[in-house]
């Protein structure tokens, strides 16, 4: 019976994994489980064997994303009291596995609105642990309440969860390297130590033009 449980969940993941690429390659809606199945070389019925609909193949791709962050980080913070380090190993753990899991992270960004109902509650409450986990590091960092917890938060994640856009394995820095360079712009800062950094103003004087981001 292990063993038929362990064939099971190897194909589920080994379809996960491919299905993952098809919505990242042509976005859930366009995506069909034709195309998944040609993909996998799984027939439809086959398909149907591992999840009832396309929604549901959705929820399982971002169910297992959000479940492997975090069993991999509970059992990286077990026994590891001092936050800086706890945060650290939080950093680590999310670019480590977004960098080998570049279309699960793009679906996990770009089609969190996709689910509904009870699968968009559960993998939300996924979310919300890993939300929660950051939030008490910082906050043990900064007791002082003087930086808004969820504003330095959702900063960190957005910084983590944007490489997707950006990084390519055969030009970038070695993940080791992000690692270092993302964790410390987040906890030092980017000006070089002993930098003197001018107060800048925080409006733009009477009658400028406010300058486009874009």
């Amino acid at each position: 019976m292990t063993d038929e449980r362990s064939a099971y969940d190897e194909k589920l993941e080994s379809i996960l994994r491919t299905a993952a690429q098809i919505f990242a390659e042509k976005g859930y809606h366009q995506a069909s489980i034709r195309d998944i199945a040609r993909a996998t070389g799984v027939s439809l019925s086959g398909l149907y064997y591992y999840f009832n609909s396309k929604e549901e193949l959705l929820f399982l791709i971002q169910d297992h994303a959000f479940g492997t962050l975090l069993d991999h980080l509970e059992r990286l913070l077990d026994g590891v009291a001092e936050p800086h380090r706890r945060l650290r190993l939080l950093m680590e753990n999310h670019l480590r596995y977004f960098v080998a899991n570049t279309a699960e992270m793009k679906v996990l960004s770009h089609e969190a609105e996709a689910l509904t109902g009870d699968f968009r509650r559960r993998v939300n409450a996924k979310k919300r642990r890993l939300t929660e986990t950051a939030m008490q590091i910082l906050q043990e960092i900064r007791p002082a309440g003087d930086l808004d917890a969820r504003v330095a938060t959702f900063a960190m994640f957005g910084m983590m969860n944007w490489l997707y856009n950006w990084h390519r394995a055969e030009r970038d820095v070695p993940v080791d390297r992000i690692v270092d360079d993302m964790y410390r712009i987040f906890v030092e800062g980017y000006a070089p130590d002993n930098a003197a950094v001018p107060a800048l103003a925080r409006e733009t004087s009477p009658g400028e033009e406010r300058p486009s981001i874009w």
